[in-house]
């Protein structure tokens, strides 16, 4: 029981260093953990000790080995000249991959839908290991990949029209969060492949374990299929990747998840060379509860909502906006509800709660604390660091005031007038839900951002068309030459 209570970081990493020759970059695992009897399921999804960051069709790298930790370090894993070698090779898939027909293409999403499904428990255990949702979240992340690749597979037969539309951007830099290590790749991946991309993926820092483990789900697919590796390629790393391919005009498109910060960079980088993005980043969502809402469905809803995932969603609700008729008995009757929240190891299946990502993570939330205090808001619960290791802290309800965090700000309203005209109807938003909470969308709806928050839609109905574009062709079958606006030349 000791064991099972003590930081999940203990277990997870051994702190090497080699300073004299470059080594392959690796993400590297404690033999403490990799060959614990409790731990043995992982090398059912092939990592060891050290594990190779890169992927282009083959496992090369010449970047130094770095230390793994649960959650991970932020030391980049990939050097320049990997990924250097890495776009050219996905490059060059990519000449072939984009003649094959859309259906075939579906056939191989959907052989990697049903590869994901066979490794489903141990990556979603890896999820919760390494970036520490609850179990029952990293193997529901698992199952959102393995969804649209099934969604993917219909959509490979449906995007036609009296022509084929064959253009498509070519290869797709894909740059994931740590929050979500899994889905949103797979929401890009699935979508890209079927309409003839190649994809290079550089997932967050900090779940380098499971971008590795994932890419070697999706490689075993096209090895099998005797397709080109690189089609999937994937490099860990850092900020210098992430800034190279924003830079890289061989990256057709780049869909960026992260901070509204970074992505606003990204953007700038991005655009100064005509390039395309894709921008899903932070957003502040509210819930408006009105006079005659149903308690019973407000309560859970901006429950989850705001600890979900320890706060760590995209879409996590922020603000919660309470009819005034019913806003004291509203706030009382959730913190009785945060009272009972289980928090504590996230493989305890038990648990609703677990921790903050990282340690800048629990520092941003006391900042936040603080200012929120220095300003005039009221804490109604939580705001302290709990005491045992780990990055726990204790979810957090606050008035009178309005960060990626689990803090909900109530707010008190009179009339929808006065919630809507005055907050609500200069703002765009890309996702609207009526009496369910902020977090969770379905397979097919468009899933995506307005302004501070991105752009596009990267997941449902309208995804295909961040992929593709439709070109017009024209074909004269005259011998004659008609010119624009009836103009002849005598």
């Amino acid at each position: 029981q000791d064991r099972l209570h003590r930081p999940l970081c203990e277990h997870t990493v051994k702190s090497i260093r080699h300073s004299r020759s470059p080594c392959r970059p690796t993400a590297l695992m404690s033999t403490l953990l990799i060959h614990h009897p409790d731990y043995a399921w992982l090398q059912e999804l092939g990592l060891c000790e050290e594990n190779v960051g890169m992927y282009n069709g083959n496992w090369p790298g010449g970047g130094q080995v770095i230390t793994s930790y649960c959650p991970a370090n932020d030391e980049p894993i990939a050097s320049m000249e990997d990924y250097e070698e890495t776009v050219k090779e996905a490059k060059e898939a990519w000449k072939m991959w984009a003649e094959i027909p859309a259906p075939k293409r579906g056939e191989i999403v959907r052989k990697i839908g049903l590869a994901l499904r066979e490794k489903i428990q141990v990556l979603g255990k890896l999820v919760s290991l390494e970036m520490g949702k609850i179990l029952v979240e990293g193997i529901g992340e698992v199952q959102e990949f393995v969804d649209i690749c099934d969604y993917a597979a219909g959509l490979s037969r449906m995007i036609v029209g009296p022509l084929l539309p064959s253009e498509r951007p070519g290869l797709v830099g894909i740059i994931t969060a740590f929050n979500f290590p899994v889905a949103v790749f797979g929401w890009n991946n699935a979508i890209a492949l079927i309409t003839g991309n190649v994809c290079i993926w550089k997932g967050a820092p900090t779940t380098s374990l499971v971008t590795i483990a994932v890419t070697k789900v999706l490689a075993k697919v096209l090895e099998d299929n005797d397709l080109p590796g690189a089609i999937c390629s994937m490099t860990c790393g850092g900020a210098d990747i992430g800034t190279a391919m924003a830079k890289d005009t061989r990256v057709n498109l780049l869909s960026f998840t992260g901070s509204t910060q970074v992505g606003k960079q990204v953007a700038l980088m991005v655009q100064e060379r005509f390039g395309k993005s894709l921008l899903e980043l932070g957003g502040n969502n509210a819930i408006i509860a009105f006079e005659d809402a149903d308690l019973s469905l407000v309560l859970p809803s901006a429950l989850f909502a705001a600890v979900g995932t320890a706060g760590q969603r995209c879409p996590s609700g922020r603000r919660l906006f309470l009819h005034e008729s019913i806003h004291e008995e509203v706030v009382q009757r959730l913190r009785g509800a945060y009272s009972q929240i289980r928090v504590g190891n996230p493989w305890d299946r038990n648990i609703l709660y677990g921790p903050l990502q990282t340690k800048q993570a629990v520092s941003m939330l006391v900042r936040a604390m603080q200012e929120i205090k220095k300003q005039g808001g009221t804490v109604v619960y939580g705001g302290k660091v709990m005491d045992h290791p780990g990055n726990y802290v204790d979810p957090i309800i606050v008035t009178g005031l309005e960060t990626f965090a689990p803090i909900l700000y109530i707010f008190k309203f009179k009339n929808e007038q006065e919630v809507f005209m005055d907050w609500t109807q200069r703002f765009n938003c890309g996702i609207v839900n009526v009496n369910i909470p902020t977090s969770g969308a379905e397979i097919g709806g468009a899933f995506g951002r307005e302004k501070h928050s991105g752009g596009g839609r990267e997941s449902g109905s309208d995804a295909w068309k961040q992929y593709m574009r439709r070109s017009t062709c024209t074909i004269n079958h005259h011998t004659d030459l008609p010119l624009a606006q009836g103009i002849k030349f005598e």
